[in-house]
């Protein structure tokens, strides 16, 4: 089992200042992080600036309430941002990527030679964007928070149709901050196994154990919204880990990772010196040449220098052919058969 990739999700958390988003991927870093995502979408390019009902979010979360416009507007990365973020995150020895929204974004990302394509839950849906990424012929990385199967299915046909099969599933739960118990961890194996694909976590749970888990679950990847620190303000902080936690659960998933090992049934060099406190038989009392040997005069005791126990049943009723004091090493040669 090899090592998941550990994706920061700047998203919205640069509060609108190309300082803090360069900060950002610094802290990213220093925490551990593999990779940095940004989301390369204006307003216009995400939805519409229309006062109807439709356009209010009403989702039962943090946003309601707000048009879609004015959240959008507030929450993008200013695209003439992306070159330096691109080139400060390669510096800082990360990979950068970017979550497109449009083909727009997609055409711009490539001119900056984006290494990979990320949908986002809330766009499984649309197939023409997924193929036109998928066309680019990167690795194509999906979330399936809102998605039904037949979501799934249709989202990696697109990719498919085009030749690309470089997939990889992200569990996500969609809700802000996400339920523990609705994490679903389970899922990320079945994705795998279903689709045939590569599977991994996109967490909006509070907290390590769940990316944790995701580790243990065979995640290749998992992505974890990340902020500078709780002062900076962003739609996203509430859900977001700070440099401080996002190192703890890097530390967890690289632990759990080192935990979960490989089917190996040989033994260590510490494990066979512990198979000397194992048992093995052994003279319980002093003996005579001639004697029978019995439940009471050999016992299976620890340490485990002597005879294997499986020879106990074959030798009970046998007699012995020498004198032996208690606590001698049973062994076959004693015994006459």
């Amino acid at each position: 089992m090899g090592k998941c990739m550990i994706v920061a999700e700047m998203s919205a958390n640069h509060g609108g200042d190309k300082s803090v988003a360069i900060e950002t991927i610094k802290a990213a870093k220093r925490a551990g992080a593999d990779a940095i995502k940004l989301q390369t979408y204006t307003a216009d390019t995400i939805t519409l600036d229309c006062d109807k009902p439709d356009f209010v979010i009403n989702e039962n979360s943090i946003w309601d309430g707000r048009k879609f416009y004015e959240l959008y507007q507030k929450a993008y990365t200013p695209w003439e941002w992306h070159e330096e973020l691109f080139k400060v995150a390669h510096d800082e020895g990360l990979v950068c990527f970017s979550s497109p929204f449009d083909k727009t974004a997609i055409d711009f990302l490539e001119s900056l030679d984006a290494p990979m394509y990320k949908i986002a839950s809330f766009e499984i849906t649309d197939i023409p964007l997924i193929e036109y990424a998928a066309s680019k012929m990167k690795p194509m990385i999906i979330a399936t928070g809102i998605a039904e199967i037949e979501d799934i299915q249709l989202a990696v046909d697109a990719c498919r149709r085009v030749g690309n099969n470089d997939i990889t599933l992200l569990k996500c739960t969609s809700a802000y901050p996400a339920p523990v118990e609705e994490a679903n961890v389970i899922m990320i194996r079945d994705l795998a196994e279903r689709f045939g694909v590569k599977a991994g976590l996109s967490d909006h749970t509070i907290g390590a154990m769940v990316p944790v888990l995701a580790a243990a679950n065979g995640a290749v990847m998992i992505e974890k919204h990340f902020i500078l620190n709780k002062e900076v303000e962003s739609e996203d902080a509430t859900f977001s880990m700070d440099e401080t936690e996002f190192r703890d659960m890097v530390q967890k998933v690289r632990l759990a990772e080192a935990a979960m090992g490989k089917v190996d049934y040989s033994l260590t060099e510490k494990m066979k010196n512990s198979r000397t406190a194992s048992r093995s038989l052994y003279v319980a009392e002093d003996m005579k040449a001639g004697d029978m040997i019995t439940e009471q005069n050999v016992r299976s005791v620890r340490p485990g220098f002597g005879l294997h126990p499986k020879y106990l049943p074959e030798i009970l009723g046998k007699r012995v052919n020498r004198d032996l004091k208690f606590g001698d090493r049973m062994e076959l040669e004693y015994v006459n058969f």
